[in-house]
């Protein structure tokens, strides 16, 4: 029995006196406790296809229907959460979901309907906060509700668009796991709208493709042939996931390729960036140093005064970089990633240790070290062009203004903008806009390159592009990089070693690993390369360790590593089979 059925849909927009196509031909059959995800790029008409079949909009042609009805609007017959959370903020968590669950079942008495309220505020994990109001809880708490809220009106259908993109990537991997032990109790017929691959593998059936706007149709069928539960450490060893996971990326890869057509073609000039003056002595122990321990923490600490005492957030931090290297920092949130990054930038003072950038101290801030934050920060009323030239006039004095405008085209047109770099910041996605942080960074032509979570806010196929960009452009510069992120395949496609934060406070080099995998690095070389699932897995069971505040014993966190060198050394290694869609 199919459950959702909708045939031959299509859905545009008027837009100054333009029609704009957005979906065409939909055909679609969700079977009855069937989870069906839905993959797709920023814009593709994902959101339009989940109103569709909740009955928000209407189609311009073909039918929608729900348990064979047509659908002509909203319905208690499918429950929606949206990637915003929609609570009322003057109502606490139990009257959040006790006005749907009254909403949906009048029928029911009053004693009843709290049953229902508290039986899914206990299955969503937030009994010990049903009376706390949404400005008291956390983004993962709040969309816990949401989907509480969701699943207490028991209805038919479960429709979810991108439920957990606005979140962390560690919070999200909770999550997910948690709605998929939800999922596996409730056992609905589901759609799921997301850009997340793994997300899509963890808890669906099938993945179906959302090609690129305009026209959005959508693409073949994937099956996710996975048993249930699903370990997100364990599965990097089952081929199904690995020939399945290369297929669906290879699949929206293509359909990015297809879709990209910037342009290039201006040539960066040979200038020299503005430096800071360091002396004579400096200067010569600064040549003997030029490759090995370019950059070097020693014992480096940060403690912040507090009403209860002074908290150690970072202890004792001790870490070296060669020139040219690309490191990631990864961990649990608050475990002083960020505060490392931003000690290194000379954005906050270190309380003791020190840290040696090319043979002198870093003791403020300086045009020597380019910082890319998660949000760009661009001036909204400048043009991207008129962004990246701010610094490019100051940090290049010498140059003519011509050369300078070129170093400006020059990484506008690396990352992607050459046909967007004079409209103003304001008029460009948040993708778009990170761009620009990043040619921007590159323009300064540093020393030290510091990218903090530069994609965290960003879905994950827009992050695959501009992980794919950040890539390019470091190959051709080969600047020495420290990259904070919370995400696992991030952190091995960009880095030449994984450092792994312990727990904070008090935290510190948990564990190091180094990412031996051939440059230059792509999604698909790391689809196609023997040891990829393997650095997953231990980054993943490293997480796992650290989870929930622990502090695991050295001796896990060496069993750990030496896990993935068995498994790193065998001829019987998980690697990708070529699969066409």
């Amino acid at each position: 029995m199919n459950t959702i059925e909708l045939s031959a849909v299509s859905k545009s927009y008027q837009s100054d006196n333009e029609t704009v196509e957005v979906l065409k031909d939909i055909n679609l059959k969700v079977e009855q406790g069937e989870f069906v995800a839905i993959v797709g790029y920023s814009g593709s008409g994902k959101t339009t296809l989940i109103n569709t079949i909740a009955g928000l909009i209407s189609p311009d042609e073909g039918v929608v229907l729900c348990n064979d009805a047509e659908i002509d609007g909203p319905g208690l017959d499918r429950g929606i959460v949206f990637q915003s959370y929609s609570l009322m903020p003057w109502m606490s968590v139990s009257s959040n979901i006790q006005m749907a669950v009254d909403c949906a079942h009048k029928g029911k008495r009053r004693k009843e309907r709290r049953a229902l309220t508290n039986r899914y505020i206990d299955m969503v994990g937030l009994s010990h906060a049903s009376t706390r109001k949404p400005a008291e809880l956390s983004g993962g708490m709040r969309q816990r509700v949401a989907v509480a809220r969701a699943l207490a009106m028991q209805p038919d259908v479960l429709l979810l668009d991108e439920p957990l993109s606005a979140l962390d990537a560690l919070t999200r991997a909770k999550l997910q796991d948690e709605l998929a032990a939800i999922c596996e109790q409730e056992k609905k017929t589901i759609v799921l709208i997301t850009n997340d691959v793994d997300e899509a593998i963890l808890l669906a059936d099938r993945i179906i493709p959302l090609t690129t706007a305009p026209n959005a149709t959508l693409g073949p069928d994937f099956i996710v042939d996975l048993p249930r539960p699903r370990d997100r450490a364990a599965i990097n060893n089952n081929q199904n996931f690995i020939n399945l996971r290369a297929s669906v990326t290879q699949y929206l890869i293509e359909l990015r390729n297809n879709a990209d057509n910037q342009k290039q073609g201006t040539e960066l000039p040979n200038v020299v960036p503005i430096r800071l003056d360091v002396t004579k002595a400096i200067k010569e122990e600064a040549k003997t140093r030029l490759k090995e321990n370019y950059l070097e923490f020693s014992q480096v600490s940060k403690v912040y005064p507090t009403p209860a005492g002074p908290l150690t957030v970072v202890e004792d931090f001790e870490l070296k970089l060669d020139k040219g290297e690309f490191i990631t920092l990864i961990g649990h949130s608050g475990c002083g990633k960020s505060t490392v990054l931003s000690m290194t930038a000379g954005l906050n003072p270190i309380t003791s240790g020190g840290i040696v950038l090319d043979g002198y101290h870093v003791e403020s801030a300086g045009p020597d070290r380019a910082v890319v934050f998660q949000s760009p920060s661009l001036m909204p009323w400048l043009t991207a062009f008129e962004n990246v030239y701010l610094g490019v006039d100051r940090i290049y004095p010498k140059a003519s203004k011509q050369e300078r405008r070129d170093i400006v085209a020059y990484y506008l047109e690396q990352v992607g903008l050459a046909d967007a770099m004079h409209k103003p910041a304001a008029d460009l996605s948040n993708g778009m806009q990170q761009r620009v942080g990043i040619a921007r960074a590159f323009a300064l032509s540093p020393k030290l390159l510091l990218l903090d979570e530069p994609f965290g806010m960003l879905d994950s196929l827009t992050r695959w592009q501009l992980q794919d960009v950040l890539m390019d452009v470091w190959e051709r510069t080969r600047v020495t990089t420290i990259c904070v992120t919370h995400d696992v395949d991030e952190a091995i496609l960009l880095a030449d070693r994984v450092v792994m934060m312990s727990n904070g406070p008090n935290a510190r080099v948990g564990n190091v690993m180094d990412v031996a995998l051939e440059r230059p690095r792509t999604r698909q070389n790391l689809l196609d390369h023997r040891d990829y699932y393997h650095y997953r897995e231990e980054l993943l069971d490293f997480l796992e360790a650290y989870e929930g505040g622990a502090n695991p014993d050295p001796q896990l966190l060496q069993e750990i590593k030496q896990k993935r060198l068995r498994r790193s050394q065998s001829t019987a290694a998980p690697q990708p089979e070529k699969i066409t869609a």
